[in-house]
């Protein structure tokens, strides 16, 4: 493969020339260690048609485009299915366009008649004459672990929802822009003809597999790539979907040591089944610390979620060896994995208890476990003000759409690939792997099999207690049956040992009071307060640490992607004291 991973840059709109070009030109020659080569300027001979250009960083020259097509990505490298598109039609009108997986962002914002859009949020900082948090946005990450879109963390940028086209018409007469226009290109819809028949379902998922997988390679000469394998479902069939097609294939898998659940002895057991290579990439305390700002700066947008930083350095050793990576991210999607099981519960209790004290929405809001019920006592008085017109479950609604999927098994589907999938597990693992120079390829994320998982009923997803049911069946043969049939458990990422034990002092600097009081938004002693279990009695055990990373991670972005000016570090906080030290005078006070 020739071509590299890159991000684009450019605008739209009215303006002039010779002062876009400079701008263009000043923000690419301030990119360090970057390349970035520009397009040729649009002919200017109808007057007044809107100007454009667009230049690609990292790249030396411009990728093929498609027809109309003035930029283009694809997280996969397979120039033929861009993720994220920018045309420009005969009538002179702008599009930004991207696939429903979510894959790849795309930016864009106003400024005067211009509309500028780049592949990456940093990439448009240096166009914004100041760029603020914006408010929305950041109660939204407290809630979710990411900014819901079409938001992002600064005022006046916003991203396109994936499944989505912006149409912007430009009027030849004023050199005014009009507003855009969206258009939803793809919607997750329940098939009105239901497939029963389990034979016949094993069979046709059996062929989609493959058939996703033969896209994905298409490209692919002799060399090697990788796989990231957990030793859960998902990962494990795709690694034997790549080896059943011949393709030479290295495993790289996480080892938290001691600290937490371990699953390399699964990824071990697939390997060995599959005769694949499988290298261990060891996760310590320390290699979290070195790696956590250069994860900040490569996300981009700020995500909460702790596997993020573990998920760096696999994406930086697999990046050694090859420079295609495969997951196994999308299958829980698909094929209604384990939080799905709660959720139907409450459905059903919900449909027989309509009058009951919380809707269903409410319900699938609190499966995000963030911060969402305790704005009170985690904001400072001006922004607690600014959200009480915010109602984080308007983020869900459109996702919950009983029109598109009458039935709630399909619902939580739909809900999951729009929320978790489109808005959170595809951009960042897009974003860490671009950041290694690796294009990223998720075999799941195929639009004929996921289409094809609506048509399943209810009981071939969800058998008793036994999701994923007809995937299971269907690659019960291509793995060992204690891979196939054992408990699905989330990736036991330790964040509350490290917080509680080896960042105990770094805490004290992420989440400095200080520096909290001056940016205005969390309360300065939010930090000391959740350690102390103050903040409220259902933020225990493993939700200590994901609460406080989600914090620790929204900190770091402000200071190393929005560059906020720090100010002095206090001292008015517990973590600078040993934490047994501490243990001891808070039972003493008490």
């Amino acid at each position: 493969m020739g071509n590299i991973p890159h991000h684009f840059l450019g605008y739209w709109g009215y303006g002039a020339q010779h002062e876009l070009e400079a701008l263009l030109t000043s923000v690419v020659e301030n990119l360090s260690s970057r390349k970035g080569k520009a397009l040729k300027f649009s002919a200017q001979k109808h007057y007044p048609l809107p100007i454009w250009n667009v230049v690609y960083i990292g790249l030396d020259e411009n990728p093929p485009l498609q027809q109309n097509q003035i930029a283009a990505i694809s997280a996969s490298g397979l120039l033929n299915s861009p993720d994220t598109w920018v045309s420009l039609q005969e009538n002179n009108c702008l599009i930004l366009g991207r696939e429903p997986f979510g894959k790849m962002p795309l930016y864009w914002t106003v400024q005067g008649q211009i509309i500028w859009f780049a592949s990456q949020l940093q990439l448009l900082l240096p166009i914004l004459q100041q760029s603020e948090v914006s408010i929305p946005g950041l109660y939204g990450y407290s809630c979710f672990s990411y900014v819901p879109t079409p938001l992002t963390p600064i005022n006046g940028v916003f991203v396109v929802t994936a499944g989505t086209e912006l149409v912007w018409q430009s009027d030849r007469q004023s050199g005014i822009l009009q507003t855009p226009e969206s258009k939803k290109i793809h919607s997750w819809r329940e098939a009105p003809e239901q497939l029963t028949d389990e034979a016949t379902a094993i069979t046709e998922l059996q062929t989609l597999l493959k058939n996703s997988i033969e896209r994905q390679i298409a490209d692919l000469k002799d060399e090697p790539v990788g796989v990231f394998l957990s030793g859960g479902l998902d990962s494990s069939v795709v690694a034997a979907l790549l080896v059943q097609a011949g393709v030479k294939v290295r495993a790289y898998t996480l080892d938290f040591g001691n600290a937490g659940i371990p699953e390399y002895p699964y990824s071990e057991q697939v390997a060995e089944f599959l005769k694949i290579p499988l290298i261990k990439v060891a996760v310590t305390p320390s290699s979290i610390e070195n790696a956590l700002i250069p994860t900040v700066q490569a996300l981009d947008l700020p995500f909460g979620d702790g596997v993020c930083v573990p998920l760096y350095l696999l994406s930086e050793r697999a990046s050694q060896e090859t420079q295609v990576i495969f997951n196994g991210e999308g299958g829980d999607q698909l094929f209604a994995g384990w939080t799905n099981k709660p959720l139907i519960a409450a459905g059903v209790y919900q449909a027989e208890n309509p009058a009951g004290q919380e809707t269903f929405i409410q319900q699938y809001f609190r499966t995000f476990h963030r911060l969402g019920g305790y704005e009170s006592q985690v904001y400072q008085t001006e922004v607690y003000a600014q959200i009480q017109n915010l109602h984080p479950e308007d983020w869900l609604l459109a996702a919950l759409d009983r029109n598109e999927c009458p039935s709630l098994l399909h619902r939580l589907r739909r809900a999951s690939l729009m929320l978790k999938g489109a808005q959170n597990i595809h951009p960042r693992a897009t974003a860490l792997g671009f950041a290694h120079g690796l294009w990223v390829r998720s075999p799941f994320c195929d639009l004929p099999l996921a289409e094809w998982t609506f048509r399943l009923s209810g009981e071939l997803c969800l058998q008793g207690a036994c999701e994923k049911y007809i995937l299971k069946r269907a690659v019960e043969n291509w793995l060992p049956p204690e891979i196939v049939w054992r408990q699905k458990r989330g990736m036991g990422v330790p964040l509350t040992s490290w917080c509680l034990n080896d960042f105990w002092h770094q805490l004290g600097i992420w989440l400095n009071p200080e520096i909290l009081r001056t940016h205005n938004h969390f309360y300065p002693h939010i930090a000391a307060q959740i350690v102390e279990g103050k903040l409220g009695a259902a933020i225990q055990g493993r939700r200590i640490g994901e609460t406080l990373w989600l914090l620790i991670m929204w900190q770091l972005w402000r200071s190393h992607v929005l560059n906020d000016k720090q100010s002095k570090h206090s001292w008015d906080h517990p973590f600078w004291l040993n934490r047994w030290l501490w243990r001891n005078y808070k039972r003493w006070q008490d």
